[in-house]
């Protein structure tokens, strides 16, 4: 009578090995996905305050003939950019009769996740008249 002996040494081992990966890559997620969303909330204020301090460059002598609120394009795109380049940050910008629009990327370094990953938002901004009635 031969008996069979079944070695499983090792087999705890691959198990472990296999839920720690996961265990990093759940982390991996939290902490690099939570940096991301960070970034995504930096960008989305960033381009926000930059479209407002732009619609802010209304065009005085148009609204003081015609009484309609239009941009100086100009002075809406420098200071967009100004405000920009007062927090260490670029981005682009355009401007049409009333609005102006920014889109800000930022870049994202990973601590676990490759990467790095990127985040960008784009937010716009519309010149209105005042609460005085002026622009």
């Amino acid at each position: 009578m031969t008996s069979r002996v079944h070695d499983e040494r090792g087999s705890v081992s691959i198990f472990i090995a296999v839920l720690g990966v996961a265990f990093v890559m759940v982390a991996g997620l939290a902490i690099d996905g939570g940096r991301k969303l960070g970034a995504l909330s930096e960008a989305r204020d960033l381009a926000d305050n930059a479209a407002r301090a732009g619609a802010q460059a209304v065009d005085a002598d148009t609204y003081r003939t015609t009484g309609i609120v239009v941009l100086d394009p100009a002075a809406a795109s420098q200071a967009a950019s100004d405000y920009l380049a007062a927090t260490g940050h670029s981005g682009t910008i355009s401007v049409t009769a009333d609005t102006v629009t920014v889109t800000v990327g930022l870049r994202v370094d990973t601590r676990i996740l490759p990467g790095p990953l990127n985040a960008s938002a784009t937010e716009s901004a519309t010149a209105t008249l005042g609460p005085e009635g002026a622009p």
